[in-house]
Order: C-alpha cells, then sequence, then structure tokens
C-alpha cells in the first residue's frame, strides 16, 4: 500500500467532498489550489448525467471553486466513452438531458428512435411516459440497455426525486432486461478516468463520501481511497461494510499540506 505522499494523481466525487448544498467544504477551494500548484492531474467525478462539464464547472465556480471543465468527469462522459468503444458511430435512443446528449453527439453517435443498437437512460427531471414506453418497445426489439448511472433518488429542496436507477427498475421489470450500469459503483467509470489524464492505478488516489459508492469503486480499481465525513457516511456506516477506505479523515482540509 502507498502513502499519501506518493500519490500522483486524484479523484475526486463532488457533491459531500468538494460541495455540500452549493457551499464549498472548507479546505475545498484549497486544495484544488494545491493540486494546481504542485502540478498533480485531477479529476472531479460525478454520478450525475444531467449537466455538461461546462455547467457543472460554471456550478463549481460560483460556489467560489474553480475547477476547468476538462477536469470533471461524469456519468455521462464515462458511458459515451464505453459505447465509442464497443461500437464506433454507432446509435443511440436517449432519455435524458443535455449531460448525456452532448456527450453522445460528440463521441460520434447518432440519436435515433428507429432500431438503435442502444437504449441509454440518463438523469432527467423531466421522465415521460412516452419516451419510457418506447424505450420497452426497442429494448423488447434488440436494443441493448444502458444505463448511466444506478441512483434511485437524487436531492432536491423538496425531498428526493426518483431518478435513472429508479426509471431502469421500471424499464427492467417490463422488459425482464437489466441495463449496464457504467457509473460509480462500477470500476469502468474510474478506469476510463485514469485514461483520461493518463494516470495508474497504483499512484492514485480517491476521495469520496460514500462507502457503496465512491470507495467500494476504488477499492475494485486499485487506488488508494480516502472517505470523508463531510458527506453521508459515518464512523457507524462504515461498520455496517465489510471492506474499509485506506484513510477516514474528517474532511478534504484534512489533505492540505501543513
Amino acid at each position: 500500500m502507498i502513502n499519501r505522499d506518493e500519490i500522483e494523481c486524484w479523484l475526486t466525487d463532488m457533491d459531500g467532498v468538494l460541495v455540500h448544498e452549493n457551499e464549498p467544504v472548507p479546505g475545498a477551494a484549497e486544495l484544488l489550489r494545491q493540486w494546481r500548484d504542485e502540478g498533480k492531474p485531477y479529476l472531479v467525478l460525478t454520478n450525475n448525467s444531467i449537466f455538461t462539464p461546462r455547467d457543472l464547472s460554471a456550478r463549481l465556480k460560483s460556489a467560489g471553486l474553480d475547477v476547468p471543465e476538462e477536469s470533471i468527469w461524469t456519468s455521462a462522459l464515462a458511458t459515451a466513452d464505453f459505447l465509442k468503444e464497443q461500437i464506433p458511430g454507432g446509435s443511440a435512443f436517449v432519455i435524458g438531458e443535455a449531460g448525456i446528449t452532448t456527450a453522445l453527439h460528440e463521441a460520434g453517435f447518432i440519436m435515433t428512435e428507429t432500431d438503435p443498437d442502444y437504449v441509454v437512460i440518463g438523469e432527467t427531471r423531466n421522465y415521460s411516459f412516452e419516451a419510457i414506453t418506447k424505450a420497452i418497445r426497442l429494448i423488447g426489439n434488440g436494443s441493448r440497455f444502458i444505463a448511466t448511472n444506478p441512483d434511485a433518488t437524487g436531492p432536491s429542496a423538496d425531498g428526493p426525486l426518483p431518478a435513472t436507477g429508479a426509471v431502469a427498475a421500471l424499464i427492467s421489470k417490463a422488459t425482464g432486461r437489466e441495463p449496464y450500469v457504467v457509473g460509480k459503483p462500477n470500476p469502468m467509470m474510474f478506469r476510463s478516468a485514469l485514461n483520461k489524464i493518463g494516470a495508474h492505478s497504483e499512484t492514485t488516489g480517491m476521495i469520496g463520501d460514500r462507502m457503496d459508492t465512491d470507495i467500494v469503486a476504488g477499492i475494485e480499481a486499485g487506488l488508494h481511497t480516502v472517505l470523508v465525513l463531510t458527506g453521508i457516511s459515518d464512523e457507524r456506516e462504515i461498520d455496517r461494510y465489510p471492506f474499509r477506505p485506506h484513510e477516514v479523515l474528517d474532511s478534504v482540509a484534512d489533505l492540505l499540506n501543513k
């Protein structure tokens, strides 16, 4: 196991690690500046497939965090990257927002409702019964079923909202087909992130706030894992799992050079 000071590159979750309810976590801005000053490559990861990296960069900037769009890796980008490898120049019927449609367009995919190679389910705030019905019929006719991420709910000011995993479950129930899920906790998302910045798993750290996505995927991808307690995990939560992160810290402020 490597020491923290041997880490050459970092991957970090966004919500609960760098920001909490659109407020910066204390120490986050300083950590990003530290990595920049040291010339350490990093990527901010999110399972949210609604927004493009440009949107997320602007959102982080409004919270006081300077993260260029090329330093953001979403489940939508990971999905597009994976599908481009599978069927270059393929076609897809997509339920989702700009994050996934833009990523697939930029990967050379054609959006179609006619015999697509894939049905791709991403995050959206406007799930259409008509579109879900179309997805069910296309999968029944042989299109491959992909979901950007497994999250069953997403946050809102009024409480949880049904998210990608919930809609994918509805489609699975109707078709008898399970989707291939690209986002966390699939280590595929981390491997594609490592490829983007030319990093090696042996010398890369992953910072997250969830045992069931960030930490398990980090362990499976062979990364040095750091759990911070500014999101949804606490010490009791850690004990529920048969695996442990390499480090447990109060927040990203504990990663600052003293």
